[in-house]
């Protein structure tokens, strides 16, 4: 457990964490195992007076959140003393902490290059400093540094971890996935939805560079690992749409209503694309209601509502917004289209009064997403958070149609739900 909150300590995205939310806690048991460290080995050598204080005054200063006096004491420390390999890690993530990575890097080096040290301090020394390398930005350095220590300790969890954020953020799709094979066989629990959208990313990659063949076995193989990423399904549609064979680009849309009822909408349009290339908007009217009765939410009843406008079935169409709108009064968007509705068929006062209620609702927040693991507040639906890079923990909160409990693992793709809101094509 010590040594999990030391890696803890260590790691720059979840000290900043841990500041926030635990600082003296972690601090405190991080700082208990550096005194009974240093305490061993004063036991074994003599030591001065005037470093024993230091030592103890930057332990309090750290544990009272006062980082620049706690260098300045431990500085004193090892000036009186260098062989204190633990002042020097203390000394060497305060630096990291406060973004001095320079000198980090510099404390990390000199430990690793002295000489009659033990390995497993040299190993957490390299880890430390792929740790700075990262902090800075340094992303190839860091690398290296991470792929050094797996070499000596394949099994090294955390440099793992810090192999596969790297390769996320190069985009390095493909190295992330054999990166995350190597964390799975080490750890409990399930990998598969985080493989899947590495696969997902590699498709999307491929469709870039103009390969939709590899795009497509990529889709694919990232529904063979996990059926439940949205993201996939919609992409794969989108490669069958393209190649007009529109029963099969359907089919996968669909797929989406079997996983992720409540997100059904995300195919909507795309469906209504499909069907209209084919000649028969019949089916999408059946679908839309088949959707509206067995998972009811606002979204459906907004979909309902346009191709009943649009079929020029008016009353129908108003009476599927006033669905919507009983199920989510804030769904601003179905207030507009009613309005627009209305007008159209000159019914001015009903229009002016549905307007009116729009205006009283204004001030109703709507699509709100928080993560469930950091609880970073963005403002898009997003299936990695930018905050603590997990993939799936984007929730959307509490606004009727899209309520809370619904996790970013029955979402699957990165999709801006306020365009789909406003009928536009999903990415």
């Amino acid at each position: 457990m010590s040594q999990q909150l030391w890696q803890w300590f260590s790691d720059p995205s979840n000290y900043r964490i841990l500041l926030a939310i635990a600082a003296s806690l972690i601090l405190g048991l991080t700082l208990g195992r550096l005194t009974k460290q240093f305490n061993s080995r004063r036991s074994k050598r003599p030591r001065h007076g005037v470093e024993d204080e230091a030592f103890l005054k930057g332990v309090r200063y750290i544990l009272s959140n006062d980082h620049d006096h706690a260098i300045e004491e431990f500085t004193k420390s090892v000036q009186i003393n260098s062989d204190t390999i633990e002042t020097y890690v203390a000394l060497g993530n305060l630096y990291r902490s406060k973004g001095n990575i320079d000198r980090a890097i510099r404390i990390r080096q000199s430990i690793i290059l002295r000489p009659n040290i033990d390995e497993q301090i040299k190993l957490r020394a390299l880890i430390d400093l792929g740790l700075d390398y990262r902090k800075g930005g340094f992303l190839s350095r860091a690398l290296e540094t991470f792929e050094k220590v797996l070499q000596k300790n394949p099994s090294e969890l955390e440099s793992l971890h810090a192999v596969e954020r790297i390769h996320e953020e190069m985009k390095g799709w493909e190295s992330a996935f054999a990166t995350r094979q190597k964390i799975a066989r080490l750890t409990k629990g399930d990998h598969s939805h985080i493989l899947a959208h590495y696969q997902t990313e590699m498709g999307k990659a491929f469709l870039e560079k103009g390969n939709a063949s590899k795009a497509k076995a990529c889709f694919e193989k990232a529904l063979s690992i996990h059926e439940g990423c949205i993201d996939a399904y919609l992409h794969l549609g989108d490669l069958h749409f393209e190649k007009q064979d529109y029963k099969k680009a359907i089919a996968s849309w669909k797929r989406v209503a079997a996983v992720a009822p409540r997100f059904t909408f995300l195919a909507y349009r795309r469906l209504e694309r499909a069907y209209a290339s084919m000649e028969n908007l019949k089916p999408v009217e059946q679908f839309l209601k088949e959707c509206a009765e067995s998972n009811p939410d606002a979204f459906t009843h907004m979909a309902l509502a346009r191709y009943l406008y649009n079929e020029k079935n008016i009353p129908e169409a108003v009476r599927a917004l006033d669905n919507a709108l009983a199920l989510d009064p804030a769904f601003l968007e179905a207030r507009r289209y009613k309005g627009e509705i209305l007008l159209s068929q000159g019914l001015r006062d009903e229009a002016l009064a549905a307007y009116q209620d729009l205006l009283a609702h204004l001030n109703v927040p709507y699509l709100k997403f928080q993560c469930g693991n950091c609880g970073f507040k963005p403002s898009d639906l997003q299936w990695q958070c930018p905050q603590c890079k997990q993939w799936d923990t984007i929730e959307l909160t509490d606004s009727g149609a899209t309520s809370a409990g619904t996790t970013g693992a029955d979402l699957g793709g990165g999709t801006r739900l306020e365009a789909q809101a406003k009928g536009e094509e999903p990415g």
